[in-house]
């Protein structure tokens, strides 16, 4: 079969004779429908969590061998497969599980392929009024719902920085129970295209950190954009982490102990909860993605991801695939 995979020694390519994965007991095989790329599966590429294999996390669909009733169901996979039987596992914490592995991320090859093996425990059921544009935003947006988890949102000054994927998601899952949202970037039309859905912007180059933002999220993927936060959250306000990125330099995390502030890790989120919200319409995704290409031309897909002027990359596995 087809597939996006990487290694060390020969990087990212188009693989045309992969191997057909096989499910275990507990798992499912799925027909993957469209992909979405993942600032992860850049970071990927730099070495991060040093993965070997089928890259891709974010994807929607179609069961065809597993129990009867879920044959030829859409779904969406949460990306965390643990063991079920640890103490974390049984405290409901599986996201943390130390056995755990991590499709497309850790120990698990992922979905940026024609077939793909998930744990049925991880599936969700794709409801019949969302388009696969939409249902591939499932499990990004659960991540950035989990920040309202975690931190008290309602009557919080709350400053995002950076304006690409993982920003605009975050920056429009947290509007509403926030007091204000400034969404903070370098690039004029993706701040535009947030303006459009009443969030206030500015280009990082005319922002002025005065440590007074309440939460802070900082989504840019780089260590200066943790450093800016620094200068940006009050004293004992909140930095919340939401992207991974992969860094060789230390940091200077004096501010930190003396002013106190909360660095929150922030990462996988509640799929139901995004499930609804699309459905509810609450959060726009589609206007945020800016080209889409087929499985076979999967590696210009990545180029295109890490391209600053593109926003969210799609791979539909058929040519021409329709949502």
């Amino acid at each position: 079969m087809k597939a996006i995979v990487f290694d060390n020694d020969n990087g990212v390519r188009l693989q045309t004779d992969y191997p057909r994965p096989t499910p275990g007991p507990g798992q499912v095989l799925i027909a993957v429908e469209t992909i979405g790329v993942c600032k992860t599966d850049l970071e990927i590429l730099k070495g991060y969590m040093g993965f070997v294999g089928v890259i891709g996390h974010e994807f929607v669909g179609r069961v065809v061998d597993g129990p009867d009733e879920w044959i030829s169901r859409r779904v969406v996979s949460e990306i965390n497969c643990n063991c079920g039987i640890c103490e974390l596992c049984r405290a409901g914490l599986g996201n943390h599980c130390p056995e755990r592995s991590v499709i497309g991320i850790a120990g698990r090859d992922g979905v940026m392929a024609e077939l793909a093996t998930v744990p049925l425990a991880n599936l969700h059921r794709v409801p019949d009024c969302l388009s696969n544009d939409q249902a591939v935003f499932v499990e990004p947006l659960a991540a950035v719902l989990r920040i309202g988890q975690q931190v008290d949102l309602s009557g919080a000054d709350v400053v995002v920085l950076g304006d690409g994927r993982l920003g605009q998601l975050s920056a429009r899952a947290v509007k509403t129970p926030a007091a204000s949202i400034l969404l903070v970037g370098k690039h004029a039309h993706k701040l535009k295209l947030a303006a459009l859905t009443g969030i206030d912007t500015m280009n990082v180059e005319e922002f002025a950190p005065d440590r007074s933002a309440d939460i802070v999220v900082d989504a840019t993927g780089s260590a200066e954009g943790f450093e800016l936060a620094l200068r940006t959250v009050r004293p004992m306000g909140t930095v919340v982490l939401k992207s991974t990125f992969a860094a060789e330099s230390g940091m200077n995390l004096a501010p930190v102990v003396i002013d106190e502030i909360s660095i929150v890790g922030s990462r996988c989120g509640p799929f139901g909860l995004a499930i609804r919200a699309l459905e509810e319409g609450a959060v726009e995704v589609t206007d945020l993605i800016s080209d889409r290409f087929d499985l076979s031309h999967g590696v210009e897909a990545l180029r295109a991801a890490a391209d600053g002027r593109n926003i969210k990359i799609l791979i539909d596995v058929e040519p021409g695939a329709s949502p």
